[in-house]
């Protein structure tokens, strides 16, 4: 197999935490090919630079798994010539618009009430449980839309961490990618420059204080405790991640080997 050198993480102006998912190892000694799997933060905001080193990737496919609500909010992502836009919502970890409204707007008392005492992160991991369990659907369509010509793809959300996360590690153990790499990846997503932009309302010196900053890290931070509730939905639900993939998420062994032709050295 040729080894293929990985590029280098461009600085994008207006898309958060991309990068290429290439060089991750799987278990039985092969690699995710560069060039071929990337995740970010949505593209609403991409600057023209950032629109033309996207158009350079050669992308078949983006993937975009944010709601209604984030597209009101963000907009829609930058048009791409001659790729294919496919819009998957998946359940936010923090749904609802009155919830993001009192993220934003909410007084210190209204988010100790929402998101202390271990409040903030226990609503993240039950929605990653939420996610593998009910939307087997659409990562089945991924991973058959990977398998049959959607790559290079692209997914994405709106931060890149949770929904596109998750679809990312889905992928990633069909793929046969190690745990701890799957891991590894995923908590990428804390690095400074990569971080979603917490916006909050307001001027006054509490609006960013280190009680409201710590009250919202667990809706922005990638915790390894998210993902691994994930796997461990799986395991409970189905037994395996072989029974996952094939049960779940109806990937035959022959699909899955077409998946693994078209994303692995």
């Amino acid at each position: 197999m040729t080894q293929q050198v990985p590029s280098t993480e461009p600085e994008l102006g207006g898309v958060r935490n991309f990068r290429d998912v290439g060089g991750l190892p799987t278990a039985d000694g092969r690699r995710v090919r560069y060039g071929h799997l990337f995740r970010s933060g949505h593209l609403a905001h991409a600057t023209e630079e950032d629109a033309a080193f996207l158009a350079s990737l050669g992308l078949h496919t983006i993937f975009d798994f944010r709601n209604a609500a984030d597209q009101k909010l963000e907009g829609p992502d930058v048009e791409l010539p001659g790729v294919r836009n496919v819009n998957l919502p998946l359940s936010d970890p923090a749904d609802g618009s009155e919830f993001w409204k009192m993220v934003r707007d909410g007084d210190i008392d209204q988010l100790r009430g929402l998101l202390g005492d271990g409040k903030g992160a226990n609503r993240m991991i039950n929605s990653y449980r939420t996610i593998i369990r009910e939307r087997t659907a659409e990562h089945a369509q991924v991973l058959h839309a990977l398998a049959d010509d959607s790559v290079p793809a692209l997914m994405h959300c709106a931060a890149g961490k949770d929904r596109a996360g998750l679809s990312i590690a889905v992928t990633l153990l069909a793929l046969g990618v190690e745990r701890e790499a799957i891991v590894t990846d995923y908590l990428e997503s804390n690095a400074a420059h990569r971080r979603y932009k917490v916006h909050r309302s307001g001027s006054s010196a509490g609006t960013y204080s280190p009680e409201v900053m710590e009250l919202l890290s667990p809706l922005f931070d990638a915790r390894a405790e998210y993902l691994t509730a994930a796997f461990e939905t799986i395991e409970e639900n189905w037994g395996s991640v072989e029974a996952y993939l094939e049960q779940g998420l109806g990937l035959t062994p022959e699909l899955r080997e077409r998946l693994r032709a078209r994303l692995l050295d």
